[in-house]
């Protein structure tokens, strides 16, 4: 059976209810954020995954401690970041948790490397904005050695030497989580994905589909030219934001006060203009089902489709429903209709078990061509 995994993501922002008034305390928004990955495993949808923020109005500083929470609760859901900050983070700090976070949850373990969208972020943990793109490459080239060997021996420019280092614990089965590489608008990024032959997850909710194709088609291009496969055997991610009445108008005016609100929606186009821009979905779950399988006609077939249903001051109420609804109504069909005419040589979207089986062969092997 082809396997699309759909799932929840999620960036924990601390925002007003426009409804009421209201804005959650950050250890209500912190529970609210584990009550959406429990509903979404008890509806039936694959995965959960949190961003990666240090700065208000953002909660999620520490993923792992979420996700190693969440996993002591699901049995299922694979957990995932929407972004691990490569740039800021210490590749060996990294290299631990998540080995540590694989065999607490039983391999149900991904990320998504990115390097974020908050520029004061860098001299807070001693970085510079400018090494950004810098960072992203050589400290990913430190981690992937780090999950890889026993013991390694390196030097670099932005962090101090290693030798004869181990990171422990050691990934489960000796098979390093799979790595998403999140970008909006670098296609240094698209081009590291490529080249590692790992996934490439475009976080395109604020972004018009032209975008979208590009950014993609780069990255499915160059995953070809590294030898790791067929440019339809790339490995794609998308996001998607929605939120669904039975009532399109109902939708609408319950979503209206959030995007009017919203610091990255609102104030520019109207609503309905930038819904035809965008990837965001505001009414039925009918019309969630047809947008998002639109996506298949500038994205080829893909392997993760990730929504995003409590942004912007969204109720916690609000955003379960929306989850109800996706695993009763509108994954399901999704799942049948991505499938159709789906080619068989499209692999299915990565797992710990699916890694495993395929240890040395294409899908886990290291690039084969010149970084270029």
């Amino acid at each position: 059976m082809i396997t699309m995994q759909f799932g929840i993501f999620t960036v924990g922002d601390v925002a007003t209810d426009p409804a009421t008034g209201r804005t959650p305390t950050e250890r209500e928004r912190i529970k609210a954020m584990v009550a959406i990955a429990l509903k979404a495993e008890e509806v039936g949808l694959d995965v959960f995954a949190t961003g990666e923020h240090h700065n208000p109005p953002f909660v999620p500083s520490s993923p792992t401690t979420m996700l190693g929470y969440v996993a002591a609760q699901t049995e299922r859901l694979i957990l995932s970041t929407s972004t691990t900050l490569i740039t800021t983070n210490d590749p060996v700090k990294i290299a631990e948790d998540f080995a540590m976070l694989q065999h607490l949850a039983d391999g149900r373990v991904d990320l998504m490397m990115g390097r974020g969208n908050t520029g004061p972020v860098y001299p807070w943990f001693g970085k510079d904005i400018r090494d950004g793109i810098g960072l992203a490459i050589e400290n990913y080239a430190l981690l992937r050695r780090l999950w890889r060997e026993d013991v390694v021996n390196w030097e670099g420019k932005f962090r101090t030497p290693l030798q004869g280092f181990t990171s422990t614990p050691r990934p489960l089965d000796g098979v390093p989580p799979f790595v998403w590489h999140g970008s909006i608008r670098s296609p240094e990024i698209a081009e590291q994905a490529a080249y590692y032959g790992d996934g490439f997850f475009h976080n395109n909710i604020f972004w018009p589909k032209e975008h979208t194709r590009k950014m993609i088609d780069l990255y499915r291009q160059r995953y070809a030219h590294y030898g790791h496969g067929s440019a339809e055997q790339a490995i794609v991610g998308l996001g998607g934001q929605v939120y669904m009445r039975r009532n399109s108008q109902d939708a609408i005016r319950e979503f209206r006060p959030v995007f009017d609100r919203s610091p990255v929606m609102g104030g520019g186009m109207p609503m309905e203009e930038y819904m035809e821009q965008t990837p965001l979905t505001v009414g039925t779950p009918e019309q969630v089902i047809e947008k998002t399988l639109s996506f298949r006609d500038y994205a080829g077939d893909y392997q993760r489709q990730l929504f995003i249903v409590d942004g912007g001051g969204v109720p916690l109420k609000a955003a379960l429903e929306q989850i109800d609804m996706l695993g009763a109504e509108v994954v399901p069909v999704l799942r049948k209709e991505f499938a159709v005419g789906r080619p068989a040589d499209v692999p299915d979207a990565p797992t710990h078990a699916s890694l495993l089986t395929a240890r040395g062969t294409d899908l886990v092997h290291e690039p084969t061509g010149r970084q270029e």
